[in-house]
């Protein structure tokens, strides 16, 4: 008996059979790609909008350390773009330009320093609305612990925002509850979403801005494409579900 085998002409022989792929798979994975897709090449504008206000003066490193994970998110290309907006002392209330990198803002925020004065919210939201009207804004991040304006006039500029599909996401830094009825006041009439700014959560913070950050860039199906739990709870805020 040869220990020589008989070679099998290639024709003959029997594929291993490919599973076939479930219509439902096969869109979801299309969708997933071009979500994705979204991420790499949107062009996402931001406006990261602070308080810097004496009361402000503990957190302010903190913030700056953070915004750098909304670039982080979006990875090296550079489709993000971020203006520094701020307020603080009597009436002084400054916007930068737009930004394409973290260093370049944080070399922004380390420069000011928190002066006494009252908020200006209102000016804030009236920035937002007329850089959109130049042109798009895709989100507006406000970190404030304090609210010494009028809630109507409030109301009335972020529901303008929300119309212009800007949503505001607040974070509230301190636990007052007058503020925390304003802020999300302004953030459910923008279409945003509230969350606390607690300096003792520093990494449940920098995952939500990251989260702000692919929504800027690629909006709802950018979240629901990466799937992280901070995008899970973004999206719920956003869609109206969210608990804050």
């Amino acid at each position: 008996m040869s220990d020589k085998s008989t070679p099998v002409p290639r024709n003959a022989r029997s594929a291993p059979a490919k599973p076939k792929s479930d219509a439902r798979d096969i869109a979801a994975f299309l969708e997933q790609a071009r979500a994705l897709q979204a991420v790499s090449a949107g062009n996402g504008r931001l406006i990261l909008a602070l308080d810097a206000t004496m009361s402000r003066q503990p957190t302010w490193d903190l913030a700056c350390r953070l915004q750098a994970e909304m670039f982080d998110a979006v990875g090296k290309s550079g489709k993000l773009s971020v203006q520094l907006v701020y307020f603080r002392g009597i009436g002084e209330c400054r916007a930068s330009k737009f930004v394409s990198d973290t260093e370049a803002l944080k070399d922004l925020m380390v420069r000011i320093d928190c002066r006494g004065g009252h908020t200006q919210i209102g000016k804030v939201l009236s920035h937002a609305l007329r850089t959109t009207e130049q042109e798009k804004v895709n989100a507006v991040v406000f970190i404030g612990d304090a609210m010494e304006e009028s809630i109507d006039d409030l109301a009335d500029k972020a529901g303008k925002l929300g119309l212009r599909g800007v949503p505001v996401f607040v974070f509230q830094e301190g636990a007052d509850a007058a503020v925390e009825r304003a802020f999300r006041e302004v953030a459910r009439l923008s279409r945003g979403a509230w969350f606390r700014f607690d300096r003792d959560a520093a990494t449940t913070l920098a995952r939500l801005l990251s989260a702000v950050a692919v929504f800027a860039t690629g909006g709802l199906k950018a979240l629901e494409a990466r799937g992280r739990s901070e995008d899970r709870l973004m999206i719920e805020n956003l869609r109206g579900s969210g608990k804050g």
